[in-house]
């Protein structure tokens, strides 16, 4: 096998792996008050991003969504994704599409350097999860016909709970990338400062 084909190979399992992840995670949610329960996929949809980069990533999410598509129950509560499209949480899921990219495309900065991966992987998580919550507000405006105002403040439950998630995924990546450098291409060389 040539160093193209075992790249396509890797490719492949790394991204269904991370589909299957965020598959398993729809079926772990927290009921609210609220009615809309606290769920992992968006926070393990950020750490696919930011562990598998921007290609691996984006390969996992459409996965993920063409596993939906031909009708299994992928999203939170074991949901099917083709009603969720026709809803007001369309705009999160178009979140989810873009998300792995934009946490990859971000991290890629990182280097090996502690300070600078760390870095790197926050500012990557934190770019994916506004993503979400914007792409979520127009998708409420748009489905849903709430003002900007009253879509922004159905989001404020949610701010310390993701907030939460997201540091403990920063945590994770950061620390998956020191284990297995080469998940994202960094050559094997001595950690730094």
């Amino acid at each position: 096998m040539n160093d193209n084909s075992k790249t396509i190979v890797k490719d492949i399992a790394y991204s269904a792996v991370f589909a299957a992840l965020i598959v398993a995670l729809a079926f772990f949610s927290i009921p609210t008050a609220a009615s809309v329960p606290i769920v992992l996929q968006n926070a393990a949809i950020i750490l696919t991003g930011l562990i598998l980069g921007p290609r691996r990533g984006t390969y996992a999410i459409i996965l993920f969504f063409l596993l939906g598509l031909i009708g299994l129950p992928i999203l939170a509560g074991g949901r099917p994704l083709l009603p969720a499209l026709a809803g007001p949480t369309v705009g999160y899921l178009v979140g989810y599409l873009l998300t792995p990219f934009v946490a990859g495309i971000i991290s890629a900065g990182a280097t090996l350097a502690r300070v600078r991966l760390f870095v790197f992987l926050a500012l990557g998580g934190v770019a994916a999860l506004l993503t979400q919550y914007g792409l979520g507000v127009a998708g409420l405006m748009l489905r849903a016909d709430q003002s900007l105002k009253a879509a922004l403040t159905a989001q404020i439950p949610f701010l310390p709970v993701d907030a939460a998630k997201l540091a403990a995924v920063i945590v994770i990546a950061f620390g998956v990338h020191l284990a297995l450098p080469h998940l994202r291409g960094f050559k094997p060389v001595a950690i730094t400062a």
